[in-house]
């Protein structure tokens, strides 16, 4: 089983910036894809970026698009959400989570379904 351990979360103002990070260990080689999600109260969980085991697919939500990097460090087995120009809207608990699903294994696809190993969660609140 993969264990993530998400970081990095708190208070940001309008336009400011967060870098989240999610550490995993355990089966870390089993898996295809890591992928960074969030849910708002009252709202269903979204895919907000994913990233490929070899960081050449990456996938983001239109939604953060040109605001949001998602990257990964192999050797430590970390992978980073950096979110610039921050909006209230971007306000939810982030969540990282894995793949082991062979659709994955190409193309860093987004959706919920696919991700089985999921992480406790880090809250992110962007208010002035």
């Amino acid at each position: 089983q993969l264990q993530l351990v998400e970081s990095g979360g708190g208070l940001a103002q309008p336009g400011g910036s967060l870098r989240l990070s999610c550490a995993a260990s355990g089966f870390t080689s089993d898996y295809y894809a890591i992928g960074w999600f969030r849910q708002a109260p009252g709202k269903g969980r979204e895919g907000v970026s994913c990233i490929s085991r070899s960081g050449g697919s990456t996938n983001y939500a239109d939604s953060v698009k040109g605001r949001f990097t998602i990257s990964r460090d192999n050797a430590t087995n970390t992978v980073y959400l950096q979110m610039n120009s921050l909006k209230p809207e971007d306000t939810a608990a982030y969540y990282c989570a894995g793949s082991r699903n062979v659709i994955t294994a190409l193309q860093a696809v987004c959706a919920t379904v696919l991700y089985g190993d999921w992480g406790q969660g880090t809250q992110v609140t962007v208010s002035s």
